[in-house]
């Protein structure tokens, strides 16, 4: 597969860091602990039927494991693997090259697959339904259609949003995984372990202090124990103890419930610009200098869970706990 399917994601040596921290295998995988037994079920039964695994959906908020999934159900079949997003198949011609590569069992993961181009989708109907590839020769009243056998396949497909997926689309998948926040006992094995393989020694209690602050997401947990190391190898003599995690969390801006600058940017605005709101998602993109996607995708989710804001049909609106939040914050410099 060239390049041209893959969407540029993180600096190439932090995206082959955050591999390593990925586990390889179903047990290794911490948390999930429902969608782990599904889906441990499935492939048994997959195996010893010598078939491929039903088409997967895997659906929740970034950074909860979905590519990790993905790879962990490569790993367990003992197959290859193609890897793309959704937006980077462009054209019909995108999704054939990619689906006449695949060997027989083999797994396709697309990921951001909400952002399927239309005419690549329709092309993945029959190949999804009946591992067939439809291609249409020619123009107007001479045009024919050749059509290949594919071998069989397993589809995995990752989103954040399944209410932009195409009922056509969500009804080929066999399985559905919904992929929830982590809570700070589980993400504190995960940074452990993930200390492990970084070579870097953490104290229990800075391992915890860490999982508390990362937004119920392994992923950011991850990325935060990588800045914490470097603080830890600079400014001390390696080892991540209670008060260097503390030290390199108030140098991030990370606060006490895992909110960075940008999150408090948020509801400092919706506060400050729009006395409150309810604000619509274009005028608070503008407002912020960011694109409206991210905003819904990337901050608001977990400011939604927290209870800090609410989203009404006119717009966005802090509630009482999120300007409790932005109060403590302003009075107590010990909340970072």
């Amino acid at each position: 597969m060239t390049n041209q399917f893959l969407a540029p994601a993180l600096q190439p040596e932090e995206d082959e860091l955050d591999r390593s921290l990925r586990p390889r295998r179903l047990d290794d995988f911490v948390g999930q602990e429902r969608v782990k037994e599904q889906l441990a079920i499935a492939l048994q039964a997959t195996r010893s039927r010598e078939e491929a695994l039903d088409h997967v959906l895997l659906v929740g908020p970034p950074g909860l494991g979905k590519t990790s999934l993905a790879y962990i159900v490569r790993e367990e079949l003992g197959v290859g693997i193609r890897s793309v997003a959704g937006p980077a198949l462009e054209r019909k011609g995108d999704v054939a090259a990619i689906l006449t590569s695949l060997e027989r069992l083999d797994v396709l993961f697309v990921d951001e697959i909400h952002r399927l181009n239309p005419a690549a989708e329709e092309m993945l109907y029959p190949a999804l339904e009946d591992f067939r590839l439809d291609i249409v020769v020619g123009q107007g009243p001479a045009a024919r259609t050749l059509t290949l056998d594919l071998p069989p396949f397993t589809f995995i497909g990752a989103t954040t949003r399944t209410g932009l997926l195409t009922t056509p689309l969500r009804d080929r998948f066999g399985l559905t995984f919904r992929l929830g926040y982590y809570e700070p006992e589980q993400l504190a094995i995960i940074v452990r372990r993930s200390a492990g393989i970084l070579g870097v020694a953490i104290d229990d209690e800075a391992a915890t202090e860490i999982a508390r602050r990362s937004r119920g997401t392994p992923r950011v947990a991850n990325r935060i124990l990588r800045r914490v190391r470097d603080v830890a190898e600079v400014r001390h003599r390696g080892a991540i103890t209670t008060e260097v995690a503390r030290e390199a969390l108030a140098l991030h801006e990370v606060d006490a419930v895992g909110l960075e600058r940008t999150d408090r940017e948020l509801l400092e605005a919706i506060v400050g610009k729009f006395d409150g709101g309810p604000v619509g998602l274009s005028t608070l993109a503008v407002a912020l200098g960011e694109q409206p996607d991210t905003i819904e995708d990337v901050y608001e989710p977990y400011l939604l869970q927290l209870g800090f804001l609410q989203r009404t049909p006119r717009g966005r609106v802090i509630t009482r706990l999120g300007r409790a939040h932005l109060g403590a914050a302003a009075a107590d410099p010990q909340l970072f």
